[in-house]
């Protein structure tokens, strides 16, 4: 039996793109593969744990320098497992570059095979990044293969496209366990559309930071008319200065964090799913396939080189307006047809996105590497 090990930011239950693609590949691979996993820890300790059956080390982060973690034990627990799992696959989960400086001296007398998995650039942090461009060198240098989440992202990003011979595209999927609903949900979306009989519910979740453009999305708001809802789900950093934005615009409602059950209620009740995400931060969007999923078009915007453009497809799956015009998105929402995008945009997930076909797609890589 192979040995995989995958090396990831952080692991469930705490809760990111990165982390769930991670937890992904592990169920992708039970049952035929040996595992391991080694994150950062946002908890007290170092501690060894297991999820869905595969041990986990969780290394105590003692700070975080430009969204990046610092476990001074990381270089320790890294060396114990290498040396007593011995790993016959490494799968590196991009961008850490921290990890990666301690992961180079196994990569120089490389024993196992090495998958880059290479979710986004490093973009935000433009002057620390350039920093990197040697250790980013190297490790695609070193990649057996490299694993894009789109076809897009390898043709927007400096570092994927000159490797791109190297380069597998493998889309992040919906899992359809969570997203399963019942009468119960149908029942409580009822209650929602009552609630705001005869106005076009617009629907819109993530975290409250920049990249996910919900100022941009407000600001597009107080271009509607009352015949229009706009319901904001999530929390972040900037909840309190986008609630002050909103403040004199009586359409826009936020709902604050939702649990997976609320979050089936709101999916199946609104008419349009808003996705103003603005960066290639925004590397691929789950939540934005989690709703075309429900049978819901989305509006977004053009993000060059981001995976958003692919999920959904523009006058097919949805309406794409050029970034940041608030004018064309808010002129989207006046003249959005759920019926004419929503049972495309359904068929793209089931064709494409599913946790069926992303298994077969890692365990096919792992196969043949």
């Amino acid at each position: 039996m192979k040995k995989v090990l995958q090396i990831t930011n952080y692991m469930y239950p705490h809760i990111g793109g990165i982390e769930q693609v991670t937890r992904d590949i592990a169920n992708s691979l039970r049952d035929d593969y040996e595992q391991r996993i080694i994150c950062f820890n946002h908890e007290r300790g170092n501690k060894v744990d297991m999820i869905d059956g595969v041990s986990v080390t969780r290394v105590k982060c003692q700070a975080k320098v430009a969204s990046q973690s610092i476990a001074l034990s990381y270089g320790k627990e890294l060396k114990k497992i290498m040396k007593i799992f011995q790993p016959d696959i490494v799968i590196f989960h991009y961008p850490n570059p921290f990890v990666a400086h301690f992961l180079k001296k196994y990569l120089k007398k490389k024993k196992f095979k090495f998958i880059l998995y290479w979710h986004l650039d490093i973009t935000k942090q433009k002057i620390i990044g350039k920093f990197f461009n040697g250790q980013n060198k190297f490790l695609l240098r070193c990649a057996d293969k490299i694993v894009a989440t789109s076809p897009n992202y390898i043709e927007g990003s400096p570092w994927l496209l000159p490797n791109r011979e190297k380069c597998i595209v493998i889309p992040c999927c919906v899992n359809e366990n969570r997203l399963k609903y019942d009468n119960s949900h149908i029942e409580k979306s009822k209650k929602i559309r009552e609630k705001y009989e005869g106005k076009t519910i617009c629907f819109a979740f993530g975290r409250h930071v920049e990249y996910k453009g919900l100022s941009y999305l407000i600001n597009a708001s107080k271009l509607l008319d009352d015949s229009f809802v706009v319901l904001i789900a999530g929390k972040g950093p900037l909840t309190n200065d986008l609630v002050k934005e909103a403040k004199n615009d009586k359409k826009i409602e936020f709902l604050g964090k939702v649990t997976d059950d609320e979050l089936k209620t709101y999916l199946l009740a609104c008419d349009i799913f808003c996705f103003p995400s603005i960066t290639k931060n925004e590397a691929f969007g789950i939540g934005l396939a989690e709703a075309m999923y429900y049978g819901k078009g989305a509006i977004t915007f053009t993000i060059p080189g981001s995976g958003v453009n692919y999920v959904s497809i523009n006058n097919e799956t949805g309406i794409e307006v050029e970034n940041g015009n608030i004018v064309d998105y808010a002129k989207a929402m006046m003249s959005f047809n759920n019926i004419k995008y929503g049972t495309n945009a359904k068929n793209r997930v089931r064709e494409l996105f599913l946790e069926s076909q992303f298994k077969t797609r890692i365990r096919t890589l792992l196969e043949v590497i």
